[in-house]
């Protein structure tokens, strides 16, 4: 059943399900847009999906024992992004074709284990059970990671135009990737909440492409793609509950169309 259907006849029900899907979907997309601002600047955009791909294990581990699947995609993101931290650091590859060897790996297991009935939720997403506890705690992580990439962004501009220059500079770049990938996980496991795990890499990436094309300036560019990723997610919510489509296609169908608009306003 379609998750705006359950409360269609409780109008106390349907504005507080309605409302808790609406903040924590454009505090996810904000912070999905932000983060997203950095990895397109490192031409990292396409690892979001790598990692939402990596959450399908944690997600089937959820749903086969009753917990949230935020937690369970997390809990093996911290796992798969430690891996690829160890395996880029011993082997200098890129971060890119590690996440891509280890993410692979992932999605094998996971097929293993999903149920054909919880294939839907962990692809594109499920909104109809996010609760005002889940609302508060998205709230505060989204917070967390803004503040932190806002933090660090700076120095992890500089190690991205060059590393040895950023060293000398007394910056620990491996302790900077550490964190930046960390944060990625955080963003990605909230994500796939909303778009689930087939589409992760569309939510960080798409507003932040978006942002490019309008934006003039470093500052700029960072805070329109937090705002294009919010309001994207929003007009999702709201879309798929009035036409009972799956909320995470309808965000990104909007990300989108932000995306095709900017195209005739590009600087």
């Amino acid at each position: 059943m379609d998750w705006g259907q359950k409360f269609m006849n409780t109008d106390i029900l349907l504005n507080k399900h309605l409302l808790a899907a609406i903040v924590t979907s454009a505090f996810i997309g904000g912070v999905a847009g932000y983060i997203g601002s950095l990895m397109v600047t490192k031409r990292m955009a396409l690892m979001g999906g790598a990692l939402g791909h990596l959450t399908l294990p944690g997600i089937a581990l959820a749903l086969a024992y009753g917990f949230d699947v935020s937690i369970g995609a997390l809990l093996f993101l911290i796992f798969g992004i430690t891996i690829i931290w160890i395996i880029e650091k011993q082997t200098k590859l890129p971060t890119e074709s590690v996440t891509a060897t280890v993410f692979a790996t992932s999605l094998a297991i996971a097929l293993l284990f999903l149920k054909h009935e919880e294939i839907d939720i962990a692809l594109i997403g499920d909104i109809s059970k996010i609760t005002v506890l889940v609302t508060i705690a998205t709230i505060l992580l989204s917070l967390f990671v803004f503040f932190i990439i806002r933090k660090i962004l700076p120095d992890i501009i500089l190690a991205t135009i060059s590393k040895d220059l950023a060293t000398v500079r007394g910056i620990n770049v491996p302790l900077m990737q550490f964190i930046y990938l960390a944060c990625i996980a955080l963003v990605v496991a909230m994500g796939v909440r909303i778009v689930g795990g087939l589409m992760t890499a569309a939510l960080v990436a798409i507003p932040a492409c978006t942002s490019k094309n309008i934006s003039e300036n470093l500052n700029q560019y960072t805070i329109l793609s937090l705002i294009i990723g919010a309001t994207s997610c929003v007009l999702g919510v709201i879309s798929s509950y009035f036409t009972a489509l799956a909320a995470g296609p309808m965000i990104i169908i909007f990300s989108a169309l932000f995306f095709v608009v900017s195209l005739f306003f590009k600087q």
